[in-house]
């Protein structure tokens, strides 16, 4: 099973790294190796999540998220996608984009970081959206239930998070702006664009998604929609990966690389994890993941007017996501089970 799923992800790695030794030496050896360290470490969550989506898909769909998803993933979120913020923030032609990425990286990643503001505020009122929708929901199973008891009471009022993820907003926008009248207009805006990409996407996902096809998976224009949901998801969380990078290195193929293996080695771990049935064995950790994925978006919602480290966002989330599995594996004790094999019934159950 490890060596099926995550064969693909061995051998790419091999070959890059070989490849930076060539190019770079040791010192880009090293680098690829540290970038696709972190964010293999600081995307865990980002795997849990993902799986609860990607189950729903056909094997067919799950195949294409590790082929042409990873593409999406590595070339266009962290390669294209970041020279066509600058082009847009900086007011720079592309051409110029691509030539300070290549040849002048610091000023390069000086551009990038101004950008990170809006980045933030986008990536971080969609996380937010996917937290909020998860602890507004009445689930038969909880983990923290003196917490989200409460929080899904809250949330039978219509669009609740949606509210919750203005007022948010409202005040994020206005605490970074010096002259909120002016400054604080990109922020919103990003925002604002962060919710609607959410709502559309998860919505259309689910409009189309036919329940008949449960046992097989969603295809069609369902599994279509979840699939770019997940593509969004992806970025959401890679954003500021992508910005910190260049605190490491200035070089967009060397960050590219690292990034890029990282990226391959959390869509292996989330295609392991459906496969192996994992959320449904240890069951708290859905709960764990999203509230993780709340720390980390109130991270980057707060980094946003000041600089939150990384170990602080990614450590928080890791020790989230830790608690979660250990409460899990005390319960699976409890209950006499000890470890099996994840069953599609056990599933829909801990999700209900």
């Amino acid at each position: 099973m490890i060596l099926r799923t995550f064969g693909w992800s061995f051998a790419i790695t091999a070959a890059v790294l070989a490849a930076a030794v060539g190019l770079g030496g040791t010192h880009a050896f090293f680098t690829v190796a540290v970038l696709a360290l972190l964010e293999i470490s600081l995307s865990f969550d980002n795997a849990v999540v993902n799986a609860t989506v990607l189950e729903r898909l056909s094997p067919y769909w799950q195949r294409l998220f590790l082929t042409v998803g990873i593409a999406i993933a590595v070339f266009g979120m962290r390669l294209v996608f970041p020279l066509l913020i600058v082009v847009a923030t900086a007011r720079i032609g592309p051409v110029h984009a691509v030539d300070l990425a290549l040849n002048h990286g610091d000023e390069y990643g000086l551009k990038l970081e101004a950008a990170h503001p809006m980045i933030a505020a986008f990536g971080g009122m969609f996380l937010l959206m996917l937290f909020l929708d998860f602890v507004f929901t009445t689930r038969r199973r909880t983990w923290l239930g003196w917490l989200e008891k409460p929080l899904a009471r809250l949330g039978r009022m219509p669009q609740f998070s949606v509210v919750v993820s203005a007022v948010v907003l409202s005040m994020v926008s206005g605490w970074w702006a010096d002259d909120p009248v002016d400054s604080s207009a990109p922020v919103a805006i990003s925002g604002v664009l962060g919710i609607a990409a959410y709502v559309l996407i998860k919505g259309l996902g689910e409009k189309f998604e036919d329940r008949s096809t449960a046992g097989i998976g969603a295809t069609g224009r369902a599994a279509f929609f979840l699939f770019v949901y997940l593509e969004v998801l992806d970025a959401s969380f890679s954003f500021d990966g992508v910005i910190g990078a260049f605190a490491i290195s200035n070089s967009l193929f060397v960050i590219s690389a690292g990034l890029g293996i990282g990226a391959l080695y959390i869509r292996s771990l989330t295609l392991y994890l459906v496969h192996k049935g994992t959320l449904a064995e240890y069951v708290y950790l859905e709960h764990g993941a999203h509230w993780a994925i709340g720390a980390l978006a109130v991270a980057m919602l707060v980094g946003i007017p000041m600089e939150v480290p990384e170990l602080i966002s990614g450590g928080t989330g890791a020790l989230i996501i830790l608690a979660s599995l250990l409460s899990s594996i005390v319960h699976n004790r409890r209950r006499g089970r000890g470890r099996r094999p994840g069953r599609r019934a056990e599933l829909e159950l801990s999700r209900a």
